[in-house]
């Protein structure tokens, strides 16, 4: 997608403040949730799923027949949603866009009195919208009524979870990362691993807010999951106690010839303030270079992203957000913010996502360090929540984050200048009898993109 250029509406906004919240909407409350894995279907071998379960069976079997008819079906649902709004306005610069509504609606008609047997005419149209909305991305999505309602009641009372991102892949819950010492971890859970089921209900046709509303709740409580991994044939059901979720602190030490070492777990509100006083303390302790560890950081505020990447510059634009109704805002270095000057290099791999990507696009793209290790996650949008008629709402994304030469961050994720495959590539097979639990998570010495970091740093004059 080609972003439109700067117009009269356009607007540049400063780096937010230390801990500043991401952007918002002006009619809807926004939600900003981890992107689909586009990036990385290809590189995930779907024919190592060989059993039978639901999940399999999506995964393998859904022809192009059924996908068309969900989407024709979910277009003649939005056909009743537009001629209703339209009243008696006639088509006429989208008399094209009219007669294919036309079309839709002969097709539910069709399917209405034609149908084997007589269909369940809500039902369909729930799982149309279902359909419809995820079409468009994994942040978008419908909830009904009932659940639109379930989920604000269950999200005002709850305190735990899991310590896991999820967002969807192949329609299903995908574990984009955990966090260290969290209550999935301890379960066994890893990153790409998919949850087929939660309390006993498919998360196929879930949205992500209800996915992650199943998934919190009162510290001590349990939650089931079926748990599908790659290499192994079928589900595992996995019980995880819910905790009081503990962000980890950010860290530091000081690595050969000079290079100060910053691993951040997330970029959740504070976090850039806590990376400027690491940075700070290893300036004063003598670092010349600098490494920031950005792997498996998937949570977090695109704000702060912003504030962190404007440590590193004194100048140029960070990111920019523009959506078909959203006028694009600049997000440009503030010199004041600038703390080090020192070369420095990102690191990255598949669950780097949101905020962190972010900060490694401004590093790359404005020419200030390398950025090191694996494709990231691709994600990057703002979402605003429209309350529907019958209670139930749409959630749908308004804007996309942008790297300062134009690419839409949740379209075409971040490819780092310097690749290395991340080490859980190439993992021997598990132990089929084993639960994710028992499954001592294979432990690699070697942490080659580490590595190639350093090497690049040491090659980089002071």
């Amino acid at each position: 997608m080609t972003p439109a250029p700067p117009d009269r509406d356009s607007q540049t906004s400063s780096v937010p403040e230390w801990g500043g919240a991401g952007r918002g909407v002006t009619d809807g409350a926004q939600m900003k949730q981890p992107g689909e894995r586009k990036a990385h279907l290809s590189r995930y071998n779907v024919k190592s799923f060989s059993g039978s379960t639901s999940f399999q069976k999506t995964a393998k079997l859904m022809s192009m027949k059924t996908k068309a008819a969900v989407l024709v079906l979910s277009f003649a649902v939005l056909l009743f949603v537009v001629v209703g709004s339209l009243g008696g306005v006639h088509a006429s610069s989208n008399d094209g866009s009219y007669r294919q509504l036309q079309v839709y609606s002969e097709v539910l008609q069709r399917v209405q009195n034609e149908y084997v047997e007589e269909p369940n005419i809500p039902k369909v149209t729930d799982g149309a919208l279902h359909g419809l909305l995820e079409s468009l991305d994994s942040n978008s999505s419908y909830m009904s009524a009932d659940a639109y309602k379930a989920y604000k009641e269950h999200k005002s009372t709850s305190k735990g979870g899991i310590g896991a991102v999820i967002s969807k892949r192949f329609g299903y819950a995908d574990v984009v990362t955990v966090l260290p010492g969290s209550a999935a971890e301890k379960a066994g859970i890893e990153p790409t691993d998919i949850f087929e089921s939660i309390e006993g209900q498919s998360t196929r046709d879930m949205s992500l807010p209800e996915i992650r509303n199943l998934l919190a709740g009162a510290p001590g409580s349990s939650v089931d999951v079926a748990v599908v991994r790659a290499r192994r044939a079928e589900p595992q059901k996995v019980v995880i106690a819910r905790e009081v979720e503990n962000i980890p602190a950010v860290t530091d030490k000081m690595m050969e010839e000079g290079i100060g070492y910053v691993k951040a777990e997330t970029l959740t509100r504070g976090k850039a303030q806590e990376i400027a006083a690491k940075i700070n303390a290893l300036q004063k302790s003598g670092a010349k270079k600098i490494l920031l560890d950005l792997r498996n950081c998937a949570e977090g505020d695109e704000g702060e992203g912003i504030a962190v990447a404007n440590l590193f510059l004194n100048h140029g634009t960070i990111t920019y957000l523009q959506g078909q109704k959203y006028p694009r805002e600049a997000f440009n270095a503030d010199p004041a913010k600038a703390i080090t000057t020192l070369p420095v290099a990102v690191l990255v791999n598949k669950a780097t996502a949101g905020a962190a990507e972010i900060v490694a696009a401004a590093i790359l793209e404005n020419a200030r360090g390398d950025v090191v290790g694996d494709k990231t996650f691709g994600d990057g949008s703002v979402q605003k929540t429209i309350d529907l008629p019958d209670g139930g709402a749409l959630i749908l994304s308004v804007a996309k984050y942008y790297s300062p030469s134009g690419k839409a961050i949740q379209d075409e994720a971040i490819t780092p200048n310097v690749l290395v495959a991340d080490a859980d590539d190439n993992i021997a097979p598990e132990d089929e009898e084993q639960t994710p639990e028992q499954q001592a998570k294979p432990k690699n010495t070697v942490d080659d993109q580490l590595n190639k970091a350093v090497e690049v740093l040491k090659s980089r004059s002071s």
